[in-house]
């Protein structure tokens, strides 16, 4: 898969093999293990990591880039990098400096958050953010590709020339309608989070094609989020799963997703089994294989594999990591 410049659109995307469309997610909250997990997932024949940043994550870039140095080809990409607590063209200097060390091998996934985050742990105020999603794209594309900003916005107001370019691709966070529109309007694909399948083909793949088809440009590609268990016992992965999802349950644009999806939250944010089974993929390490590629056959352009622990959480990382690498 090329970057940059060379960027895919969705349909070149699909004509490549289930390797290189599928990613695995790897946690940041300690430095050193997820420096070696990376390097373990590339050594696996895993071509693409992803990563969260937040208040209580260390800085996946900077991790990022050590592993790079450390790695031979393997991908990176951020999903996501929260826009509100970073100035765009903070993270252009980052993004530059990993560019010139790992030409090539960022996404920069970029996107709001949430209130509860943005307002509740940063004390940021957060006011229509989608439209703030795009200011930002906007100001960081021109840091970025152009190397010169001169942007005068509702909510940035940038004007800068900026040592050299880097064409990192961007792409943005999306549950709802507008965020997908805008994502195929401006970017280089959208990120999905907890979206159920159904969802993502009938609503989230067309509002991406019309963004893009009103912009007169092809439609870049979906990354969906996709939640794995290596396990077979249907209790066990769904209490695994809850547990690791049960704070989507409790904020607003997700419960607002899910019903759009037709999946009613309960008050206190629980989330029901039949929104669980529909998310999960578990099983064998066959099934899981059976399955990730057939959500790639039936329309959707990449994944990324979030490891649901079960019983052994190291042993099942490995072997996910070793079932992509075998695809």
């Amino acid at each position: 898969m090329t970057t940059g410049e060379e960027m895919l659109s969705a349909d070149n995307v699909r004509a490549l093999s289930a390797r290189e469309r599928i990613g695995l997610a790897v946690k940041m909250l300690n430095a050193r293990e997820a420096l070696q997990t990376i390097i373990a997932a590339e050594q696996a024949g895993v071509r693409q990591v992803w990563s969260t940043q937040g208040p209580g994550t260390i800085d996946a870039l900077t991790i990022m880039a050590v592993a790079a140095s450390q790695t031979s080809a393997i991908r990176m990409g951020t999903s996501i990098l929260p826009t509100y607590p970073r100035h765009p063209l903070a993270v252009a200097a980052q993004v530059r400096a990993f560019n010139e060390l790992a030409p090539g091998r960022l996404r920069l996934g970029i996107g709001a958050s949430h209130r509860p985050t943005i307002e509740g742990m940063y004390g940021l105020e957060m006011t229509t953010p989608l439209a703030h999603t795009s200011e930002y794209v906007h100001v960081l594309r021109a840091a970025l590709w152009e190397g010169k900003v001169e942007y005068q916005g509702r909510f940035y107001r940038v004007n800068a020339s900026l040592p050299g370019t880097a064409r990192v691709p961007i792409l943005i966070s999306a549950l709802g309608s507008g965020a997908f529109r805008l994502a195929g309007e401006l970017t280089d694909g959208a990120i999905s989070w907890n979206c159920p399948v159904h969802y993502l083909l009938k609503t989230a793949l067309p509002a991406l094609q019309e963004g893009a088809a009103q912009a007169k440009r092809p439609a870049p590609p979906m990354v969906a989020h996709v939640p794995v268990a290596v396990g077979t016992d249907r209790q066990a992965v769904l209490a695994a799963a809850r547990k690791q999802l049960a704070m989507y349950g409790r904020l607003p644009f997700y419960r607002h997703m899910f019903v759009e999806a037709g999946y009613a939250v309960l008050e206190d944010g629980t989330l029901p089994d039949a929104l669980l089974d529909n998310l999960v993929v578990s099983g064998d390490e066959q099934t899981i294989a059976t399955r990730l590629n057939g959500l790639l056959a039936n329309g959707l352009d990449e994944l990324l594999l979030l490891p649901v622990p079960v019983q052994n959480e190291a042993q099942e990382l490995s072997q996910l990591a070793h079932l992509i690498g075998q695809l």
